[in-house]
């Protein structure tokens, strides 16, 4: 009898342990599916973040690409270059006016170079800009009959300068408004306010042609005044070697910052990328360059041809220099 309730327990116990190994086995196995399950959720996700990614990459290439192609068929209505800036010499010797004197300087960190894209006005100009895929600095014309969007598309952008129109010496195409040497400084002061009110994210403006006003010192002085009234900086294109701007800014104590190297004043994509590679030339040697090309095919093509040489340099947009 006693046997017998012996064999009976051992048989219940043993029942028991494997009542007990048979749940940690399925425990065990509900919990290995549980766990391969998420991770292949995991990389089931992370793969498709993969591929969202690389989709997202390939469609940005096809962009760049497009717009690449739209740079390479653009035809212009205008061949005028960087020439008609300048038009105080006659158009057989014209060539551009020297940049101002600089002192050598022993960079310590990399060399700067602003390259200032002038007579911004169109959608399709700012459209081509950004098709090259460099920081540049658009500067925009004031709004006219001819182009009366211009400053709706710089209000899209986050930093731009404006090409304020100046009597030049001698330019039959002038723009409307254009600012004379008679100016008064009532008007000088209201015409800066309307570009104030045009362009109100404006800090910075730069001369279209003005041979005949930069080398002004008296209307130079009045433009100044009426620019630092509203906290903006003019930068000298230097339109003629006889600019009177280094002596106001001097008498303002302000720098005098301008223009190093015109990059298309010879339309041919050749001129054009000798000219970039001075304008790095002089940003090493000084420590920041300024160059200024236009929203022209070959401008815009020679550029996109140097990226390797902007390599040597942080290109930067003018508020940087």
């Amino acid at each position: 009898m006693a046997v017998t309730k012996k064999k009976r327990r051992s048989k219940k116990s043993a029942q028991k342990l494997s009542a007990l190994l048979h749940k940690l086995y399925w425990t065990i196995a509900i919990l290995s599916v549980l766990a391969a399950a998420g991770v292949i959720g995991y990389f089931s996700g992370y793969n498709n973040g993969l591929d969202e990614n690389n989709q997202a990459l390939l469609v940005e290439r096809k962009q760049v690409s497009d717009l690449h192609a739209q740079l390479i068929k653009l035809k212009h209505k205008s061949i005028k270059t960087a020439k008609h800036e300048y038009d105080d010499q006659p158009e057989a010797v014209k060539k551009p006016p020297k940049g101002p004197t600089r002192p050598v300087v022993k960079a310590q960190v990399k060399p700067k170079l602003a390259i200032i894209i002038d007579d911004v006005s169109f959608k399709h100009d700012v459209r081509n800009i950004k098709a090259v895929g460099l920081n540049l600095t658009m500067s925009f014309l004031p709004p006219s009959k001819l182009h009366p969007n211009s400053a709706k598309l710089a209000a899209k952008e986050p930093f731009y300068m404006v090409h304020l129109p100046m009597e030049a010496q001698n330019f039959k195409s002038e723009e409307v408004s254009t600012l004379y040497v008679t100016d008064s400084q009532e008007k000088i002061t209201q015409r800066i306010a309307q570009i104030r009110e045009f362009f109100p994210k404006v800090r910075y403006i730069n001369n279209h042609t003005g041979s005949k006003y930069t080398s002004d010192k008296k209307a130079m002085n009045r433009l100044v005044y009426a620019l630092k009234n509203e906290n903006i900086y003019f930068i000298d294109s230097r339109t003629t070697a006889k600019t009177a701007v280094p002596s106001v800014m001097k008498s303002y104590g302000m720098p005098y910052v301008a223009r190093d190297i015109f990059l298309d004043h010879d339309p041919d994509i050749a001129s054009i990328k000798k000219q970039i590679k001075r304008a790095i030339a002089i940003a090493k040697k000084h420590g920041s360059a300024i160059a200024i090309g236009h929203p022209h095919k070959k401008t815009l093509q020679a550029l996109y041809a140097s990226k390797v040489l902007f390599d040597d340099v942080e290109l930067v947009q003018i508020n940087h220099y």
